[in-house]
């Protein structure tokens, strides 16, 4: 969400202890008839054939029924013949994975990695012999697939144009998808389409088909590669469309590579989709070694003022970073058990028009009425701790050249984490080489992606955490560098300070679509429901409540100003006790824009806590309680809408605080008002 000032724009090693893992490999096979591979429990089957002139093409069948079927694979390059025709199937082998690995922070603790992997060598009939490798692993709720590029003789480098991959249903259905490649990046509402009116959009994109099946499309482990996309072709056919570069290729590399994983994910609803670990498991381990040293956490911040314009990142009289500013939150975060203070406009760079140009940043020069040295002494001495913000305006070449000063700065003043920003219109990122040459670049092309992974692994060498906004998508790298903690890249709650606010069904089309993806820092819990110059934001105060479980993060901002928290102190204390990290979640009801309940175990001991949102209707939802452990009792602390709150009227406030007794087995039944919402804390008892 990175910040526009109003004027501008008013993990974790595999080698943990794992059940055993089972592999079985068969040798390779001379021209197979038709490799194919089902999932572990047998419901959905991939199948590779190549047509009558030679062209690839992959099926995917789930429950004996074809969803996706002839869709091509391939390649277009920029100075080469594409790889796409005249290909046979050389060979195919096979392998059975059965796996565990622990989280070191998470929506859950443990993950099972159990998929089936075929891998099958494709090569041109024609006198170039160009090989590629297409490997897919086949998990019981879903596929992913990827490129392998082995060495040979006549492909040394690959300029990549676009891929050919297609995902080409077999049915129609509803698309629920935000669009690429405009000026905003990725901070735009949710269309939902039919299937054969999406246009050009970005990935996470979820479908319903017409049969009732859930369909999630994304990317795995995005690592020096540009970006995904998907193009609407004609029918209900997608083909992949990658990240444009500076240059004519999209992506440039040296053989032998491998692409990111294409993900396909399908369940029979739509809590069915946030309940899948493909995007993880098809990520490397960890790559770091030790990170006891990251540290999920909550934060108020220097930030809410000043996105509705009453402060300023720049100097002068309505500076926000100042010293006394900083105090007043790092006592008010120590008083309420919030272990960070984030703070923003700290730095040299700020004065003037930055948006789009951020080459007077110094991340590691504070303004003269910011005291670095003091404030790190007194956030200390209150338990405290100050959160860091590089905003680079684009600037990344500019970014690039400081980022052992901007990491040694935040090591050496107690700065756990930092938070990254990358403001300017997409397209508009500045590269300079070493020749002095200058470039544009997007956010999400190869250059920029390859950018993001430089941070993060400065950052991780002086053990600190990156919280990116202006991100490249996540694509699940969480679990090979655990330090990359969150990532913004889309509509957050600095849109509610503004007009064309967030709608009321934006957290429940978010939380099916991009955040399948991972987490994001969206900054929940403005309770007072007012934007810049108290214009009403579009939810009631119970739902600012709930986002703190529905929304995963291990950063999780509470927004509001501490003044305002003061006028809803009851409300408050459910920020002050939820959590951010978790062993165990799961999502009990929910469909795609319109409503979710998800329950949530704290990692650090045996509280559950349970949110549930809704968009513009209200809702009356039964959920059992099959969570919760029998073995125990439970007081519920229920935060829910008031009998007359709806987030139109001046009744959004209207919030209702009980407690009551609860056991496992029994039904919760959660009324939600328009707009509305409901958090509840399941405190164990002894």
């Amino acid at each position: 969400m990175m910040l526009r000032s109003l004027v501008a724009f008013c993990a974790v090693l595999a080698t943990f202890p794992a059940a055993a893992q089972v592999e079985q490999s068969t040798a390779a096979i001379a021209d197979p008839a038709a490799p194919s591979i089902a999932s572990p429990d047998g419901r959905i089957t991939v199948a590779v054939t190549t047509d009558g002139d030679g062209r690839p093409l992959y099926s995917v069948t789930r429950n004996g029924k074809p969803v996706i079927e002839h869709a091509a694979l391939g390649f277009l390059f920029t100075d080469a013949p594409k790889l796409h025709r005249n290909i046979r199937i050389e060979s195919q082998s096979k392998t059975s994975v059965d796996t565990s690995w622990d989280q070191p922070w998470g929506e859950w603790k443990t993950i099972r990695d159990r998929h089936n992997e075929l891998r099958v060598r494709l090569k041109e009939t024609t006198a170039l012999g160009r090989v590629l490798d297409v490997v897919f692993r086949v998990f019981d709720d879903g596929v992913g697939l990827r490129y392998e590029f082995p060495e040979q003789p006549n492909l040394k480098h690959a300029n990549i144009a676009d891929e050919l991959t297609e995902f080409a249903f077999t049915q129609g259905g509803t698309a629920w998808w935000k669009p690429a490649f405009l000026w905003n990046r990725e901070e735009y509402l949710y269309n939902k389409t039919p299937l054969d009116a999406v246009g050009t959009a970005q990935t996470v994109m979820t479908i319903k088909l017409a049969d009732g099946t859930h369909v999630a499309l994304h990317e795995a482990a995005l690592v020096d590669y540009s970006a995904m996309n998907l193009a609407r072709t004609e029918g209900n056919t997608l083909r992949a469309a990658l990240t444009p570069g500076a240059g004519a290729p999209k992506v440039s590399r040296d053989l032998p590579f491998a692409t990111p994983w294409r993900t396909i994910v399908m369940a029979d609803d739509a809590p069915g989709l946030y309940m899948s670990h493909i995007t993880l498991n098809l990520n490397e381990p960890n790559k770091l070694g030790d990170v006891s040293w990251v540290k999920p956490g909550k934060f108020v911040g220097v930030w809410w003022n000043m996105i509705k314009g009453e402060w300023t990142w720049a100097t002068g009289p309505k500076h926000g970073a100042t010293t006394a500013n900083v105090k007043k939150y790092i006592d008010f975060a120590a008083a309420n058990k919030i272990p960070g203070v984030l703070v923003e406009g700290w730095n040299v760079g700020w004065d003037g028009d930055w948006f789009g140009n951020g080459n007077d940043m110094q991340f590691d020069t504070p303004t003269p009425d910011f005291d670095a040295a003091e404030l790190y002494r007194y956030a200390r001495s209150k338990g405290v701790h100050l959160i860091g913000h590089n905003e680079t305006g684009g600037s990344s070449s500019h970014y690039d050249a400081q980022l052992d000063r901007a990491f040694k700065f935040a090591a050496d003043h107690g700065i756990p984490t930092v938070k990254t920003g990358y403001v300017t219109d997409a397209g508009q990122i500045e590269r300079v080489d070493p020749d002095g040459s200058q470039h544009r670049e997007w956010h999400e092309g190869q250059w920029m992606v390859n950018h993001y992974q430089r941070v993060v692994e400065t950052a991780a060498k002086y053990k600190v955490s990156i919280d990116s906004h202006e991100p490249v998508k996540d694509t699940g790298l969480r679990r090979t560098y655990p330090n990359w903690l969150a990532r913004e890249g889309g509509r957050g709650m600095e849109y509610n300070a503004w007009p064309g606010k967030n709608p009321p069904e934006h957290e429940a089309n978010m939380f099916f679509t991009q955040w399948l993806g991972g987490p994001m820092d969206f900054t929940p819990g403005v309770l007072s429901l007012t934007g810049s110059g108290g214009s009403p934001i579009q939810s009631t105060e119970a739902k600012q409540l709930a986002l703190y479980v529905v929304i995963y993060s291990p950063v999780q901002m509470a927004a509001d100003t501490p003044e305002n928290y003061a006028k809803h102190m009851d409300a408050f204390r459910f920020i002050r006790d939820v959590p951010v990290d978790w062993s165990e979640t799961r999502v009990l009801a929910g469909e795609v824009g319109d409503y979710v309940a998800v329950a949530r175990k704290e990692r650090a001991g045996n509280d559950w806590y349970l949110g549930s949102i809704t968009d513009e209707n209200a809702r009356t939802l039964d959920v059992k309680l099959d969570f919760l452990d029998p073995r125990r009792s439970y007081e519920a602390q229920i935060y829910r809408d008031g009998d007359d709150a709806d987030y139109r009227t001046e009744k959004r406030h209207s919030i209702a605080i009980e407690k009551r007794r609860v056991r496992a087995g029994e039904t919760l039944t959660l009324r939600l008002a328009p707009g509305g919402g409901q958090a509840i804390r399941f405190r164990a008892l002894k």
